[in-house]
């Protein structure tokens, strides 16, 4: 099985102590069974360029480097035509439903759906019924 980690257990990664259950997980996973999307390093980046300058900001401008250059290095996913028009059902679908869903949530479950792949998230609620299989690493036994 595949995994694509969203972007909140990414953050969880670089926090000074991650929760113990999603650590567990990850170590009870293939790490090579893990990857990230296009959409998570967006929304990493544009975190970091919101930060106000310090060593905070350079902290975790490290660990999204590192994280990204070392760590998956060949396993983030783009955002292609497919999942353009996967995501504009998902989003068509979600919203005719009265239950809306964010851009980022919506790309990152268009490529989950064309790759067949599961989504790790904490935020289970923001990708149901959008076709894609779920898991939450903090719950998760």
């Amino acid at each position: 099985m595949m995994f694509i980690l969203d972007t909140n257990v990414i953050s969880e990664i670089f926090v000074p102590q991650p929760a113990p259950e999603v650590l567990a997980w990850m170590d009870g996973n293939d790490r090579s069974h893990y990857w990230v999307t296009a959409i998570s390093r967006a929304e990493l980046m544009l975190g970091l360029w919101l930060l106000p300058e310090g060593a905070r900001k350079q902290r975790l401008a490290g660990f999204i480097h590192d994280f990204f250059s070392q760590v998956m290095t060949n396993a983030v996913l783009p955002f292609g035509k497919e999942d353009a028009d996967i995501f504009a059902e998902v989003v068509a679908q979600r919203r005719g439903a009265g239950r809306p869903i964010g851009e980022f949530d919506a790309q990152i479950a268009a490529i989950a759906r064309r790759t067949n792949f599961q989504v790790v998230t904490r935020n289970i609620r923001d990708f149901e019924d959008c076709g894609v299989n779920l898991v939450n690493p903090w719950e998760a036994r």
